[in-house]
């Protein structure tokens, strides 16, 4: 899949949908300080791993704030993943449809194996991941994925186990720590 891009430009933020920026002051023993912080949703990830293919599946797609503060494609690998925005549904409902949307894999919520959570951008936002693994084979498949039709431009790649090392060290390939914790874990635990 190709990612063209054009015409990029910035402006500052007034009012966001999914981010929210403060200015916080407050004193840490006694000290007066100051802070810009942002304001957004926690999020699921997924490790989905394909056990006929012995592969992850994960997702390539544009990343505009990785495009912005490096200067390069901003093209991204990634774990499947997604807001928690529903309030109606479970984190694990929330995991599964993501999972669908993403990479057309139909994973029931209760099949879903919870690994932890953690905290992205600590100096700037704070919000909380959930952290989840799905095991997939091709009778799972229901769609190509590639995300929300108008909405997201998303690319499922897959990644055979055995080349799994030399890709988390390859600083050429965009990723995220998240993405490199669950595959070690993987690696690890499995």
């Amino acid at each position: 899949m190709q990612f063209q891009i054009k015409d990029f430009k910035v402006k500052p933020l007034e009012k966001g949908e999914y981010v929210k920026a403060y200015f916080a002051t407050y004193k840490l023993n006694d000290m007066p300080k100051d802070w810009e912080i942002i304001e957004v949703k926690n999020s699921v990830a997924i490790l989905i791993y394909h056990k006929e293919k012995d592969a992850y599946i994960l997702v390539k797609q544009f990343r505009a704030p990785v495009y912005f503060n490096n200067k390069n494609s901003g093209v991204t690998i990634e774990l499947c993943a997604g807001l928690i925005d529903k309030d109606h549904l479970s984190i694990q409902e929330i995991a599964a449809e993501e999972i669908l949307e993403e990479t057309g894999f139909r994973v029931d919520p209760k099949d879903l194996e919870y690994i932890t959570h953690f905290y992205n951008g600590v100096g700037f936002a704070g919000a909380k991941q959930y952290l989840f693994y799905a095991e997939v084979d091709d009778s799972k498949k229901e769609s190509n994925g590639g995300g929300i039709e108008g909405e997201e431009l998303i690319e499922v790649v897959s990644l055979p186990r055995k080349k799994a090392k030399d890709f988390l060290f390859d600083e050429n390939i965009a990723k995220t720590p998240g993405l490199m914790f669950a595959i070690y874990w993987h690696l690890m635990e499995k």
